[in-house]
């Protein structure tokens, strides 16, 4: 596999929202950037990141006003980060020990990016296309049907 870093394939583009502000505005700027999470700051300094999964689990599955929650009440904490230069298989390995989805990528104290399982699974399509293993875009298709028909 073709080592890297993880500033060669995050996210760069980060938003965020107030822990005070409300769960709809928090929707709502989600569903207008075509997202999944936001970094929720309290006082300019990230505290913890709200993502869809915390939406359907802690608000909708509890049948609550989504404009009557904060995000601070439904974010969930940063359990760990890493640096811009930190190698995309270390990375990788703190996702997965730590069960997370999404990896905030820290420069001088400052959140500068963010590694999502999307960036992960781009970032082996590319590999894999390097590396000479897929032909054409519908190969990975062919791959995964494979994968899913072995399982049976």
């Amino acid at each position: 596999m073709v080592a890297g870093v993880v500033r060669d394939i995050m996210t760069k583009e980060i938003v965020m929202i107030e822990g005070s502000e409300s769960t709809l505005e928090a929707a709502k700027l989600m569903a207008d950037r075509g997202i999944s999470s936001l970094f929720v700051v309290k006082d300019g300094v990230p505290v913890g990141i709200v993502t869809e999964r915390d939406f359907i689990k802690k608000v909708c599955a509890k049948e609550l006003a989504i404009s009557q929650v904060i995000v601070e009440d439904i974010m969930s904490k940063i359990l760990t980060t890493a640096e811009a230069e930190t190698p995309i298989e270390v990375a990788v390995q703190r996702m997965v020990n730590h069960k997370i989805r999404r990896l905030p990528i820290m420069e001088r104290g400052k959140i500068v990016g963010i590694i999502t399982v999307t960036d992960l699974a781009k970032h082996l399509r590319t590999t894999l296309l390097l590396e000479g293993a897929l032909s054409d875009s519908n190969s990975i298709d062919n791959v995964i049907a494979t994968m899913d028909h072995d399982k049976h």
